[in-house]
């Protein structure tokens, strides 16, 4: 597989000097990995997985620190620094992330988190992000059903919830009555497909859609039960915090549990606590 500037890619030494060793990278040639970044006891012929980017003098280099997001991913990034070329962002390398003025939605101001995508300048080779990322979302028709398992990154927050990217591919939506922990803009986490609306909207949660939710926690609160003496004082008056901390569900659904464990004689049920029958 080609070398890809701005990826991740596992190269192989192929020499050895002073201030570090040199990988090969097929047609962009050899990129040194400084001494620094050389894990301990690699030589020649072993392969090693690094991140490859140009540096303050426009040089390929290789890195095995790795960034907050790669060439083709979106991320929600924070800006440190603004000059006459743009906004530069810290995405977790020593040479910061630009976005030109000509790449920001909305002139960008210094210690703002925006939501980045992150491509490579085919003129130039440099790796550059743009906030203008609505055009690059919903370019084709979703093939999700109800209930399928994606990857979100979390948005601007809106009056009824919070703007989500879905598989780096799709604008999603997740409402505050389904957001039932703390969320902070661009964390990355897993979300469940709620609705898909006519419109070619698609609404999300942070957990498994209709009664499955239900069923996958029961185990959950039988072994919890089973771990502590046959009781627990979380019962269905305790705080979202509380359950979410425990079994990483909404307070609806661990009511709902605990009311089917309750039907099915596994549980007795008081305001103090819960009993394993």
């Amino acid at each position: 597989m080609a070398t890809q500037i701005g990826r991740l890619n596992i190269l192989r030494v192929v020499k050895e000097k002073d201030f570090g060793v040199y990988l090969d990278a097929d047609l962009l040639g050899e990129i040194l990995l400084p001494k620094r970044y050389v894990p301990k006891g690699v030589g020649i012929d072993d392969e090693v997985e690094v991140f490859v980017y140009l540096d303050s003098d426009d040089k390929l280099i290789a890195t095995t620190d790795f960034p907050k997001a790669q060439v083709g991913e979106f991320a929600a990034l924070t800006s440190i620094a603004v000059n006459q070329v743009g906004a530069f962002f810290d995405w977790g390398l020593p040479k910061d992330l630009l976005v030109p003025f000509s790449q920001q939605k909305n002139r960008v101001e210094e210690g703002e988190t925006h939501l980045l995508f992150i491509y490579l300048d085919q003129i130039t080779n440099r790796i550059v992000a743009t906030t203008k990322v609505d055009a690059l979302l919903n370019r084709e028709e979703a093939p999700y059903r109800v209930g399928d398992k994606v990857s979100i990154i979390i948005g601007d927050k809106t009056n009824i919830g919070f703007k989500c990217v879905i598989d780096n591919r799709f604008w999603g939506v997740l409402f505050f009555e389904d957001a039932f922990r703390q969320l902070r803009k661009g964390e990355k986490t897993v979300g469940f497909i709620k609705q898909m609306r006519e419109d070619g909207k698609i609404d999300l949660s942070l957990q498994e859609v209709g009664y499955k939710k239900v069923r996958n926690i029961l185990d959950d609160i039988l072994d919890y039960l089973d771990a502590h003496g046959g009781e627990s004082p979380l019962t269905d008056k305790a705080s979202p915090e509380a359950i979410y901390a425990v079994f990483k569900v909404s307070k609806a659904t661990y009511k709902k549990a605990l009311g089917a464990l309750y039907k099915e004689k596994k549980i007795l049920l008081t305001k103090e606590k819960i009993t394993k029958i």
